[in-house]
């Protein structure tokens, strides 16, 4: 996140700060709604961490629905993902993502909802 800026002699909250505070509420909110069913999940999420960072919950959000966020973020890019990742087929090893950024299936004939990357580009701090 960006430095945090003196405004007035006192010190406003960083970009990063701002969006941790957001993502306390967020999935505060979340944990509350939760509270509300009868399936284990609030006995399975009963967070002990004193400042309600929701780590757990967060983690399997991201987990449950990374394909979907992977899928908005690259809706319009096309064929233009920057990194080889996608098994080209032909033993040569990894060729670039051409299907809406996203890699074909084993037999290379459909697209897949797999998100091609080796690398987790969201940082833990937005899960």
């Amino acid at each position: 996140g960006k430095k945090k800026k003196k405004q007035k002699g006192k010190e406003t909250e960083t970009e990063r700060d701002q969006l941790e505070s957001k993502l306390k509420k967020i999935f505060g909110d979340i944990y509350k709604e939760l509270l509300t069913t009868k399936n284990g999940a609030q006995t399975y999420y009963e967070d002990n961490d004193t400042d309600k960072n929701y780590y757990k919950l967060r983690e399997d959000w991201w987990n449950a629905n990374r394909e979907t966020v992977w899928k908005a973020l690259t809706c319009h890019a096309h064929g233009t993902y920057f990194h080889a990742t996608c098994d080209s087929g032909d033993n040569r090893g990894c060729s670039q993502a051409k299907d809406n950024c996203r890699c074909k299936d084993e037999n290379l004939t459909k697209e897949t909802d797999q998100v091609p990357t080796y690398f987790d580009y969201v940082p833990q701090y937005l899960r």
